[in-house]
């Protein structure tokens, strides 16, 4: 997806930055290019805050009446609504029960097109987390057919950091190829980027170890201990992490920080939780930082797989 943020967020799951979207959802970066961002102070939270339930409440009143979900004042979008179904998912909320007007988010999503690599692979997660197998499966083909001579899912570095992820999800295997050109595209500081030629941030490198650990390789491997010391390296001393060096933490770069140790079976660093738990306001919602409060179903359904401590693939 990220990807799986910033204010405006980063684009796309993740975004990670699927919203990364995927995009992924996203065609992420066109969720992210029309967002606003917000100015507001910072409202500190009560420790019992870090509240999952209250979370997915959030998400759940932001669905519209076409089973879609979407921003405050926006209509449903496909991108977020993908992100929505898998933060459901991953909170043990079953994302098919959740309808308005007898819609659900199977039926928005029902021939809404995916006009890039990554919303293709957002669309194959979120379809399994529905219980669309058959449909999930059928789009994998559609997958497979993006593989590129060179290893590369689609277009690049953040396609099949995704690609992985979406194929592991259905069963499919990564491809040796996949996993080489994607260790091929670690930069000298441990970190991978949205795309070769830029520099790396901490949502793709997390997606990168989560794609990584899905196709099987150790998370004790040289590449994966060098992408967690670049995710160290991000990590601010209110406990956040942050998507580039002395851009400053927020809720998103944190999150995906988490589930990248979740994957390799380690405890979130220490203060983390307490930081998200600083950014969760009384709706239920996340803040984006401390700073700006934008994008609140986006930020929330991205912070919710973290504090479940689920990696992809879910």
């Amino acid at each position: 997806m990220q990807a799986g943020a910033h204010p405006a967020p980063a684009r796309g799951p993740g975004s990670g930055r699927l919203r990364h979207g995927s995009g992924f959802a996203v065609a992420a970066a066109c969720l992210a290019a029309t967002v606003l961002a917000v100015l507001a102070t910072a409202a500190a939270a009560p420790a019992a805050a870090l509240d999952g339930k209250a979370a997915t409440a959030f998400l759940v009143s932001s669905q519209r009446a076409d089973g879609g979900f979407a921003e405050p004042g926006r209509q449903s979008d496909p991108a977020l609504t993908a992100w929505v179904v898998l933060a459901l998912a991953a909170s043990g909320r079953d994302p098919a029960g959740v309808q308005n007007g007898g819609n659900s988010p199977a039926d928005y999503l029902a021939g809404k097109p995916y006009p890039s690599a990554t919303d293709l692979e957002l669309r194959i997660l979120a379809l399994d987390a529905l219980g669309r197998r058959s449909a999930a499966l059928g789009l994998a083909d559609r997958l497979e057919d993006l593989r590129r001579s060179t290893g590369a899912i689609g277009p690049g570095v953040n396609s099949t950091i995704w690609g992985i992820i979406a194929l592991r999800t259905v069963g499919r295997p990564a491809g040796s190829g996949a996993v080489g050109y994607l260790l091929r595209q670690q930069r000298p500081n441990g970190g991978w980027s949205w795309a070769a030629g830029i520099a790396p941030d901490s949502n793709d490198t997390a997606a990168a170890i989560q794609a990584l650990r899905a196709a099987g390789v150790s998370a004790g491997s040289k590449a994966i201990r060098r992408g967690l010391a670049y995710l160290a390296s991000l990590r601010n001393s209110d406990g956040g992490f942050e998507l580039t060096a002395n851009r400053g933490s927020d809720a998103q770069s944190t999150a995906w920080a988490i589930q990248a140790y979740a994957a390799v079976g380690r405890k979130a660093p220490q203060g983390a939780l307490a930081y998200l738990t600083r950014l969760q306001r009384p709706n239920g919602s996340y803040r984006y930082s401390a700073r700006y409060a934008t994008t609140p179903v986006w930020v929330t359904s991205n912070v919710l797989p973290a504090l479940t401590r689920r990696a992809f693939p879910l």
